[in-house]
């Protein structure tokens, strides 16, 4: 059962409730403010969500990743419409913008109507608040793993925390300040020593608290180093959190146990606010004739009736097998494909979602186009319209085993690298050495037959747009044993990824619409006029199979090139440890011959 949760105008209820307990309450965002439901359609006209922020009373926000999906003039156009809306917005703080570089090097066009948008907007390193005569300064900063999360970002950006203790240094200098506060698009994970977060703690100690975003970490209670405390309340508006913090004699700041840290889940019995709700409804009428329209849809329209229970979209990332949600959103890309009014009748041999472009699963019941937008809401294509365009490859079918082989070995480090496929199926055992994690690795046909792959011939490869975008990250990750080169059907290398676009009509062929399409599609099983979900999606079909076996025959078995080259890599540096030990002992020996002469 997936449950409701999340949304501005319950949010804006809680938060009533809390500036009526305590009028001095600080409101903040740590961004990523954008992007993950219909709203955002129409980010780049009306700029609907910093106004909703700004509605809700947030002082302050910074930039995430997802800032940058719809690219520069998407989110330059954002940041105009805010401020020439007139209405109340959050200030914009983030101080590791590389600006001197990038000025030196050149502004390119792109890079120079950024900076435009940023000085209209009013954008700072910081802010200084006074909440009750407690004088708070408040910096942003953006990550590195964010940086890498925005393939089409074309700013610069200095290290975080080098450029987080120069501006706080100019903070002690210039203002007079009870509290430091960070927003920042960095993150925390389980790995102290990656947690940019956490880095950035230890690193700028004057820091008095970080609001941590980026990674979706649940913090159920605070990280501290030091004298700073790091907090994060998750992620798709699921949870609000809440802090107290208290003065202590030497000029830092405490907290006092659960009492004073709190994360409120917003689920559907909190009443939504009505005058935000009235808002936002006002705003998706935008999206419905503004948007929609082009499509032939509405945001309430009804697409299909679902009683198979998908899986939450949380469990794509958390859990490692075959999942049913990803398995329907792969299939739903070869009917799309297939099935196009221009279809040019090469049929499809693999589909792949990845974990990171899946917002949201669908509900029980009535599956709505708003659904369906939601479950797969990122990006924009070459046409400026908003949503991730569909994009078809070639590649070998050697690359399709390293397909398998990235998501049994990478997604685990690069979590939103988890994949869901529609015709590859694979196993793999998670205790075997990396890169070698996959026994198995086969195509299902359209009838349903196993298929060996043959590693010299070319497969039909569709996706969405940001994953071909994401190839270089997952190379990087691996240190470039793990390479994948997107193909024409004639073998030729893709030079832009962005020439793979499918497009159908003259059109780009969005990816959240493969999904409603094939909806629309499957069979009405009611004879009420609205197509269900096929309970075939109700149990797991195998194509993502796990051999959880620890027993050397397993850990053993179909050694790959990758566990060979690693394998070499391991033993070449042994001989040398042992030459270095032995030329080590030689020269002791000698040493001590000298002594005893």
């Amino acid at each position: 059962m997936i449950s409701v949760v999340g949304g501005f105008a319950r949010i804006k209820t809680l938060i009533n409730e809390q500036m009526a307990a305590n009028p001095d309450t600080l409101l903040v965002d740590a961004g990523d403010f954008s992007m993950g439901t219909l709203v955002q359609a129409i980010f780049s006209s009306e700029s609907a969500e910093l106004r909703m922020l700004g509605s809700l009373g947030c002082e302050a926000t910074t930039l995430g990743n997802h800032e940058f999906d719809y690219r520069s003039k998407g989110l330059a156009g954002a940041l105009d419409a805010a401020i020439d809306s007139g209405e109340p917005v959050p200030a914009m703080v983030l101080c590791n913008i590389d600006w001197k570089t990038m000025e030196t090097e050149g502004l390119t066009p792109d890079q120079q109507l950024l900076k435009d948008a940023f000085d209209h907007y009013g954008a700072r390193d910081y802010i200084v608040v006074d909440k009750g005569g407690v004088k708070i300064a408040i910096l942003g900063v953006f990550g590195k793993d964010s940086l890498a999360c925005a393939p089409t970002c074309v700013l610069k950006f200095r290290d975080a925390s080098e450029a987080a203790a120069e501006t706080v240094k100019e903070i002690q200098e210039k203002e007079d300040v009870d509290m430091i506060v960070c927003l920042s698009h960095s993150g925390t994970n389980a790995d102290a020593d990656k947690s940019e977060d956490e880095i950035l703690a230890k690193s700028v100690p004057e820091i008095d608290l970080i609001i941590s975003g980026h990674t979706h970490s649940l913090l159920t209670e605070p990280i501290r180093h030091g004298d700073t405390y790091i907090v994060s309340a998750g992620e798709y508006g699921k949870y609000l959190g809440s802090l107290t913090l208290r003065q202590t004699e030497n000029g830092r700041w405490t907290m006092d146990g659960s009492s004073d840290y709190r994360l409120t889940p917003i689920t559907d019995d909190i009443a939504p606010d009505p005058a935000t709700q009235e808002k936002i409804e006002s705003l998706m009428d935008l999206v419905d004739s503004v948007y929609l329209s082009q499509f032939g849809y509405a945001s309430d329209q009804v697409l299909a009736q679902n009683d198979v229970g998908f899986c939450p979209q949380e469990d794509l990332g958390s859990t490692h097998t075959d999942q049913n949600l990803g398995n329907f959103m792969s299939d739903s890309y070869v009917y799309a494909i297939e099935n196009a009014t221009d279809y040019d009748g090469h049929p499809v041999d693999v589909a792949i979602v990845p974990y990171g472009c899946v917002r949201d699963s669908y509900p029980d019941g009535d599956i709505t186009v708003t659904d369906v937008f939601n479950s797969f809401s990122l990006g924009i294509g070459l046409d400026e319209i908003p949503g991730y365009p569909v994009i078809s490859v070639y590649l070998t079918g050697e690359e399709l085993k390293t397909v398998a082989e990235i998501d049994a070995s990478i997604s685990d480090l690069m979590i939103y690298a988890r994949l869901y496929t529609s015709g590859l199926e694979f196993t793999y055992n998670p205790h075997r050495l990396i890169l070698n994690k996959v026994t198995d690795c086969y195509l299902r046909d359209h009838d349903g037959n196993r298929v060996e792959i043959e590693d010299d011939r070319l497969y039909r490869v569709v996706g969405d747009l940001y994953s071909g975008q994401m190839l270089g990250a997952v190379t990087d990750v691996s240190y470039g044993i793990l390479t994948v080169t997107p193909k024409f059907a004639d073998g030729t290398p893709i030079e832009n990824i962005e020439d793979a676009i499918v497009m159908e009509g003259g059109r780009e062929m969005k990816a959240w619409t493969v999904f409603a399409r094939y909806m629309e599609s499957l069979e009405d099983g009611d004879d009420d006029g609205i197509a269900n979900i096929p309970q075939i999606y109700a149990a797991a079909q195998g194509r993502k199979l796990v051999e959880d076996s620890t027993s050397l025959k397993d850990l053993l078995k179909q050694p790959n090139k990758y566990a060979f080259m690693i394998v070499g890599v391991i033993l070449a540096a042994l001989i040398i440890m042992i030459l270095l030990i032995s030329l080590i002992c030689k020269i002791v020996r000698r040493i001590l011959r000298g002594k005893r002469m």
